[in-house]
């Protein structure tokens, strides 16, 4: 038995959310709300794999485009989009609620993440978990500029997914930051891999969507 695929729209909150719903063949009554980001969208090969692989173990999936995406077909977040994206997380959260039963996880890749983890730093509860892939540190080569102001208030489990390779932040420097979060957290190396995890074009690393999948299940 496979999942099934359904395109998705719900309006009845600003921002609206807007994505896929992955549906599990045999639902496990948990949910995962999936974002992207800054250059993608929820349609993103990474996206789509983890997508279909939380859907095989259970999980109902709600793949989602962030406000800004919505708003915008090309291009990076604007220095004020943040908060607007944040709330179309949460609006996310509260749709997918709706549909399951059991506990609620919040993930996102890159911006998408870190929006996931300043939002759950803001408001402790609104998930059970955190799934982050290839947390943005800092920026390439400006490793004074770290995006870690928040952690120290992060009671949300949180799982970390990071290439070796990523140069938004050294393995190192991700274990450093990390040991601010007070929460219970896992840092999951890829080697070889950099901010893309090796999902790029045609390239997908199918092993990893279910080491990914897999070990969430075990950390959670």
């Amino acid at each position: 038995m496979t999942s099934t695929l359904e395109s998705f729209s719900d309006v009845s909150d600003d921002p609206p959310v807007r994505g896929f719903i992955h549906r599990p063949p045999a639902p496990n009554e948990r949910g995962v709300v999936l974002t992207h980001g800054a250059g993608s969208n929820c349609q993103s090969p990474l996206l789509i794999a983890l997508g279909e692989a939380f859907a095989a173990a259970g999980f109902t999936v709600l793949r989602c485009d962030l406000p800004f995406r919505q708003a915008r077909s090309h291009g990076p977040p604007r220095p004020g989009d943040a908060g607007k994206d944040r709330e179309g997380l949460k609006n996310a959260v509260s749709v997918l609620r709706k549909r399951v039963s059991g506990s609620i996880f919040l993930g996102g890749h890159s911006y998408g993440g870190r929006q996931a983890t300043m939002l759950a730093a803001d408001e402790p509860g609104l998930v059970n978990g955190l799934l982050l892939l290839s947390y943005p540190l800092h920026p390439p080569r400006k490793p004074s500029q770290l995006r870690t102001q928040h952690l120290p208030n992060l009671q949300t489990p949180a799982m970390f997914v990071h290439g070796t390779r990523d140069p938004f932040g050294s393995f190192e420097e991700m274990e450093a930051a990390l040991r601010l979060i007070p929460a219970k957290h896992l840092l999951m190396p890829v080697e070889g891999a950099g901010h893309d995890l090796g999902f790029k074009g045609k390239i997908k690393r199918e092993d990893l969507r279910e080491r990914v999948v897999a070990s969430f299940q075990n950390f959670v």
